[in-house]
């Protein structure tokens, strides 16, 4: 899985800019992907800043936040299928559903916990290359403070009909894409014991991080 602390920290600035959403103005079906990630980016610092609860090292609360409120602003579903790779279309769908939940599971705990690491970084957004009529656009952004700037991007699609916008589905940290990460882990354990041990894996996992509490 992903151990790499400064990537952890940089998950947390994105689903802190997330959850930030839920505090300001329902996104517009029209609002430019760029537009709505300044929009979420400008208000995460403040937040961070002044939300006891993730200063005080209990993630519980946090964790609630990312599970109800966070990943329904996220495509999770392709991510995990795309996570999964060519194996997906082969899982039935109890191994789907459970692959879903193992690594929601997975990936809602890693975000909580990176959330307690943001401090005084600032989001750069540069310009879009896209059309209006794309579908899929990548949004780059730099993360700046101590240090270099750092790169992070996030992949959006346009969804249509029932709640329709723009919705993540992979993120990009130092040029190392999320889900392209966890397809190359997920690949080597598929190789090995199948998607069953794929998702006894991914059981364990979050099993022995519920026992650290």
């Amino acid at each position: 899985m992903i151990y790499r602390r400064n990537f952890s920290r940089l998950i947390g600035v994105f689903l802190a800019a997330t959850a930030l959403a839920l505090h300001l103005p329902a996104q517009s079906a029209d609002e430019p992907p760029d537009a709505m990630i300044q929009r979420l980016s400008n208000s995460v610092l403040d937040n961070i800043r002044s939300d006891k609860s993730i200063k005080s090292g209990d993630i519980s609360p946090v964790i609630a936040l990312v599970d109800s409120k966070i990943m329904p602003e996220v495509n999770f579903k392709r991510m995990t299928a795309s996570a999964v790779g060519p194996s997906w279309r082969q899982a039935t769908p109890e191994q789907q559903k459970r692959l879903q939940e193992e690594f929601k599971i997975l990936l809602v705990r890693i975000y909580a916990g990176a959330l307690a690491q943001v401090s005084d970084q600032t989001i750069l957004i540069k310009p879009l290359r896209a059309a209006a009529d794309d579908k899929e656009v990548v949004v780059q952004t730099e993360v700046r403070g101590r240090g270099d700037p750092i790169q992070l991007d996030y992949r959006l699609e346009k969804t249509p009909g029932e709640g329709s916008g723009w919705k993540i589905y992979n993120l990009n940290v130092l040029g190392v894409w999320l889900v392209e990460t966890y397809r190359s882990q997920f690949a080597r354990e598929i190789s090995s014991n199948g998607l069953d041990g794929l998702i006894k894996v991914l059981s364990d996992r979050n099993k022995a991080n519920l026992a650290k509490g």
